[in-house]
């Protein structure tokens, strides 16, 4: 078959001959067969929607009509065959390659498929760079680099800062533009923010851990001098802040671009689930992180030297930047395939002609405005296009709604492992891998399945809102779990005198008659468990006067401990390091209740998600998301740690004292942390119920008799098409 050369301009493709389009056996009577008709499957022919002619040879548009699930018949066949040049509406090649470099090789990738691998790699390093690197090695930055607290998280909000300040621009010009291009750039943009992260390790001289003389039993407590002057190693955050800064920029088309991308390039039913898979890689990349992230940290720092100091002393650093090198090649690699992608897939014309729209229709007709197929291509438009955005109350009240979502998930991604370690009593490591047994297949699941029951039930975008509803009413009843909580361990002076006593007035007194003459120091906490199941504030305040050189349970165990109660027991009057471990009856619930609050609140992700790019006009989509982006980050995302740090931190108990000034939380009171966290979690998911709900009754659908044409414009200018379903027969229509 040999393709027309381009001429004319008739419903988005060009033609100057008639085509021959050749049935095997023609039946009798088809003589008369129009030229809208396309061959099928069987070899007969199916009208398309638009009217354009197409033969039944394969092309690389029939993958974009299969699901992820079930391969097809074009997944077999050659996407692009000899003599055959796929051209778009305007006339440009729709091939896959770099400039006039376009080898047949590269055509077996130039499918949504192929799309949505690389743009998964894409986000499972963004995933693992910023939210699981960045968290697992921010503590050996600050001692490597004599960091505050304050200092490095003004690091971890340079990435948010960035986004906010790019996604405007992004959003609306790259979703005009050739998203690809601000896709492969952006991923590249990312990587070399990576390698920025990673530089300071070489930059500066080699670590050197000043080894202690033995600190914490009684009589032996020495302190370092509070008084110390500022390192100039500090002034390497701006280094660490701008590597942040070009993560944030580099991530920004990945979730907005990237998002209408896949949605504009498959069939509306499919887009869910290609979504769904997208974020899950991004879910999947912070375990990972954490995962990789802490086997480097195993690693000393300066690689290849030998050291006398384990990982768990105080003064070890870890080989923290070696993740970042990794992931910042491999952004480098993934953006060249994402940057050699057309602007838009061969045959996702005829999906974007099929596509019904479902955009919400304003009152004055206004929405009407983004039909114009110039409109949004200059920034004389950008303050009309967010006019219209706020006119839209269904997507106004998904953004809050996603805002509250947004609050939950990142309050309990930052506080979850610190709530499981009060609760449970157990060390940081422990309940981090909890909470990562509860996240990575709740949040990785409920994303996936989102997706896929919007695909399954074929659902509407008011059926999609409800769907959100449902979910976030199931979280706000499971949330309520937070009205139980384990008992704190005792711990001598802190929820009880060092007889068993209750504490006057509640105030904490960690001197007593066994410890008065060891001169233990407040400054040096670590917790043991002595044979009497009370935990002591360090071996010093538990009395303990010597230390083994063997470790049990690959623990230190300290004896001669004056304050530990002395019971006819072989092991009496000696502790452990660690805390005393809890055996709590209520955790088994606790555990379940959670993953079910993590469930439901990442299963409504990516029907919300759906349904801000549904209730949004087609050249308006990168831009909602954008705005959407900007709301949520600005609403839930930064805000949200802060609101659930401050809740929790009111509960407690005990505090850090450095050298008179108030540090972090050492001991929270359980209860307290369970019904601060119950009131935040009630408050943010009686919020995002009300703004689903509002959401839901303010939709105006498009009346029947104007809907499914091109999503208000096709690409080649047309809009307002008839309202009748493109007679596709059922094997085309899938």
């Amino acid at each position: 078959m040999a393709m027309p050369q381009n001429s004319t301009r008739e419903n988005g493709f060009c033609f100057t001959q008639p085509l021959d389009f050749s049935c095997p056996s023609p039946a009798p009577g088809e003589a008369g067969r129009p030229l809208g008709a396309v061959s099928g499957r069987d070899g007969c022919s199916t009208p398309l929607s638009n009217g354009i002619a197409s033969s039944g040879a394969p092309s690389p548009s029939d993958s974009c009509a299969q699901p992820l699930c079930a391969p097809g018949p074009a997944e077999e066949e050659t996407p692009f065959e000899e003599g055959i040049k796929y051209v778009s509406a305007e006339g440009e090649e729709l091939a896959c390659g770099w400039g006039g470099f376009t080898p047949g090789c590269l055509q077996l990738c130039n499918t949504s498929k192929g799309v949505l691998f690389f743009l998964c790699v894409a986000s499972f390093l963004q995933g693992m760079t910023v939210n699981g690197f960045i968290n697992t090695v921010i503590t050996s930055i600050e001692r490597r680099f004599d960091l505050r607290s304050y200092q490095s998280g003004l690091i971890a909000s340079s990435y948010d800062i960035a986004a906010c300040v790019c996604l405007t621009f992004v959003s609306y010009f790259g979703g005009n533009g050739h998203k690809p291009r601000w896709l492969g750039w952006g991923v590249l943009v990312m990587g070399l923010g990576s390698l920025l992260f990673a530089l300071p390790h070489f930059t500066t001289g080699q670590y050197e851990a000043r080894s202690a003389a033995e600190v914490g039993v009684c009589g032996g407590n020495q302190s370092l001098p509070c008084s110390r002057a500022a390192s100039s190693l500090s002034g390497y955050r701006f280094v660490f802040m701008l590597g942040q800064f070009l993560h944030g920029m580099g991530a920004t088309p990945l979730y907005t671009l990237g998002v209408t991308y896949l949605d504009e390039n498959v069939k509306t039913n499919y887009s869910p689930v290609y979504i769904a898979v997208f974020y899950t890689a991004a879910i999947l990349g912070p375990a990972a992180g954490y995962l990789v992230g802490g086997m480097f940290l195993n690693i000393y720092t300066e690689t290849g030297r030998e050291i006398d100091i384990a990982p768990e002393n105080a003064l070890w650093v870890g080989a923290w930047w070696i993740g970042f090198l990794g992931a910042g090649a491999a952004s480098l690699l993934i953006s060249i395939p994402i940057l050699g992608y057309p602007q838009r897939l061969p045959g996702s014309q005829r999906y974007i002609v099929m596509r019904v729209s479902e955009a919400h229709q304003l009152k004055d007709g206004s929405h009407r405005k983004a039909s114009d197929p110039d409109f949004g291509k200059t920034v004389k438009d950008l303050p009309r296009s967010v006019l219209l955005l706020l006119k839209n109350p269904t997507f106004i009240f998904l953004c809050l709604a996603g805002a509250t979502e947004a609050t939950l998930i990142a309050g309990m991604s930052t506080f979850g492992p610190k709530f499981l370690e009060s609760q449970f009593s157990l060390s940081a490591s422990e309940a981090a891998t909890f909470f990562g047994y509860l996240v990575v297949p709740a949040g990785g699941g409920g994303t996936f399945l989102g997706g896929f029951l919007v695909n399954k039930l074929k659902l509407r975008c008011s059926g999609i809102i409800k769907l959100c509803l449902l979910c976030t009413v199931s979280s706000l009843v499971a949330i309520f779990i937070f009205f139980f909580h384990c008992p704190n361990m005792p711990m001598a002076g802190v929820t009880q005198m060092y007889d068993g006593s209750a504490l006057p007035g509640g105030h904490l007194n960690l001197t007593a008659a066994c410890n008065a003459q060891c001169g233990c120091l407040q400054e040096t906490y670590s917790p043991v468990c002595g044979t009497d199941d009370i935990m002591y504030y360090s071996p010093c305040h538990a009395g303990c006067r010597r230390v083994s050189e063997n470790l049990r349970n690959g623990k230190k165990v300290y004896h001669e401990c004056s304050c530990v109660d002395k019971a006819l027991l072989p092991d009496s009057g000696t502790a452990e390091a660690g805390k005393c471990s809890s055996s709590c009856a209520k955790k088994p619930l606790l555990l379940c209740f959670m993953f079910v609050v993590i469930l439901f609140t990442f299963l409504s992700s990516i029907p919300a998600l759906t349904a801000t790019l549904r209730c949004v006009s087609d050249r308006q989509r990168s831009f909602a998301l954008g705005i959407q982006w900007i709301v949520v980050r600005t609403l839930g995302g930064i805000p949200g740690p802060i609101a659930f740090g401050s809740m929790i931190d009111k509960s407690c108990l005990l505090w850090q004292d450095q050298c008179g000034e108030q540090g972090s939380c050492y001991i929270y009171q359980n209860s307290a942390m369970s019904r601060y966290t119950l009131v935040a979690g009630l408050v943010y998911k009686v919020l995002g119920t009300t703004f689903f709900i509002v959401a839901c009754l303010l939709y105006k659908p498009p009346p029947p008799e104007s809907a499914p044409g091109s999503s208000d414009a096709s690409e080649n200018g047309t809009s307002d098409l008839q309202e009748h379903k493109p007679s596709l027969p059922a094997g085309e229509d899938k």
